[in-house]
């Protein structure tokens, strides 16, 4: 299933594999399968990786858009990030929340569970919306 109505991948999605598993109003979900490259020098999933992901689950938490052939989209003003496990294989997911904001701006949490469920990183992020974001009708995806 298409989430993202045709939206093409971004570079950096293609680069780290990770996938949206489910998007609704205000909660995201993303997955990935971890191998050799997410991994750090210790053979543990890199933090830079499990902030991707934290970022990521966040900014698609607060962009979901029920209008085919439009999108919406934030930026990142601030994100925080605490690491309580480790993974080394297995499949993660990041699961995002829009807390609360505004008009412009909004704040989201997310968590990143490996495969036993287990919490192995948060954080939380402020984001604000670009241009035309700001509603749920979003912007044509021809504008982007």
């Amino acid at each position: 299933m298409d989430l993202l109505d045709g939206e093409p991948k971004s570079g950096f999605q293609d680069l780290l594999g990770y996938h949206l598993a489910e998007w609704s109003e205000d909660w995201a979900m993303l997955e990935l399968l971890v191998d050799r490259r997410h991994c750090n020098r210790a053979g543990a999933v890199h933090g830079g990786v499990l902030a991707t992901l934290i970022d990521t689950a966040c900014g698609f938490s607060a962009t979901f858009c029920p209008h085919p052939g439009r999108v919406r989209r934030v930026v990142t003003l601030q994100l925080t990030t605490s690491f309580t496990g480790q993974a080394r294989h297995g499949i993660l997911r990041a699961i995002g929340r829009k807390k609360a904001g505004g008009s412009r701006i909004v704040f989201c949490s997310a968590e990143v569970l490996d495969e036993t469920g287990t919490l192995i990183a948060m954080g939380e992020g402020t984001f604000r919306y670009r241009g035309g974001s700001e509603s749920p009708e979003g912007v044509p995806l021809s504008g982007f």
